[in-house]
């Protein structure tokens, strides 16, 4: 792939997204054919190598209300190393939490349609690069770490009727698509695809894995098979994963569904919840994205801990 091109300019706060959202049936045609786009890398690590404080249990998503210019400064930081596709600040904004902090709902609302507005401006004079509203689990809106067990005891109706609100508010600012993210569990994926499909959009589905199981225990085999015939599902796979399971998934997800698959695990390097801080040395080597896109991925990127360089070194790796 060439190199991205010189920084685009700064587009001044609250004015109107510069690039409007591109067409679905473009996005899946250009996957199926075999077009690849490199996604962007970890936001966290990025706000927090900015100097960002992301101590608050809304994560990055208090930046939202509180420094909005530090988020669309990450994602420039991402459009600089050459991604192709934006994931929002999304992941862990919920009305539940913003309620906790005295944050009503229409202004939640608008908070989750500036994820959006922030990410598209920072792709301003970028053409092509593209903007994936993240929709995290219901479990990374507890700030308890339950994302990464799932099984919260609730119906997949509950689970639809609250990713559901979320999902709205940030359609209503225009995405490409949707990016149903480090999904734990068969029945939270089936919630979300619930309450994305009246928006019209496109979207991934990523479940985060370990080995050949969802977080949750269930056969990756049949977590993927929750995506088969649906025409909005563009591509399916893993994210928040080790970069050894990335591989195997790729090849059983495309295998189950037909469709191109998403990629974009963590660094390698293992969270330490008592110590609250990272371990070990990383494993992601940009290399191996060659043999996932081999294997039909067509999304490839970074998640935790993974950074502009890394995302540079996927898209130089990457034809």
């Amino acid at each position: 792939m060439p190199p991205p091109p010189a920084d685009p300019p700064a587009v001044p706060p609250g004015a109107p997204p510069a690039v409007p959202p591109a067409p679905a049936g473009e996005l899946a045609a250009l996957l199926a054919a075999g077009g690849t786009l490199v996604l962007d890398g970890g936001l966290s690590n990025q706000l927090a190598d900015q100097g960002c404080d992301l101590s608050d249990p809304l994560w990055t998503a208090r930046l939202l209300a509180d420094d909005p210019g530090q988020i669309e400064a990450a994602h420039r930081a991402y459009v600089r190393a050459g991604a192709d596709v934006l994931i929002t600040s999304g992941y862990q904004a919920g009305y539940e939490g913003f309620a906790r902090r005295g944050i009503g709902r229409a202004e939640a609302s608008a908070l989750l349609r500036r994820s959006v507005d922030l990410a598209r401006r920072a792709a301003a004079g970028r053409p092509g690069v593209r903007v994936a509203a993240s929709v995290g689990p219901y479990g990374a809106v507890l700030a308890d770490g339950s994302e990464y067990r799932g099984r919260y005891g609730l119906t997949v109706r509950d689970l639809a009727d609250f990713h559901r609100r979320r999902i709205e508010a940030a359609a209503a600012a225009a995405p490409d698509l949707l990016a149903l993210e480090t999904v734990p569990d068969i029945d939270e994926a089936e919630a979300m695809l619930r309450a994305a499909a009246p928006t019209g959009l496109p979207v991934w589905l990523s479940y985060t894995a370990d080995g050949d199981r969802t977080r949750a225990g269930q056969p990756l085999a049949e977590a993927f098979a929750v995506a088969a015939g649906r025409d909005e599902v563009v591509a399916v796979g893993v994210n928040c994963c080790a970069p050894r399971d990335v591989l195997p998934a790729v090849e059983l997800a495309t295998a189950v569904t037909g469709k191109p698959a998403v990629a974009y695990p963590n660094s390698g390097e293992r969270w330490n919840a008592v110590a609250r801080g990272w371990e070990g040395a990383p494993t992601l080597d940009p290399g191996l994205a060659t043999a996932w896109h081999a294997s039909g991925a067509r999304l490839i990127g970074g998640c935790c801990r993974v950074g502009p360089s890394t995302v540079s070194a996927l898209r130089a790796a990457l034809p």
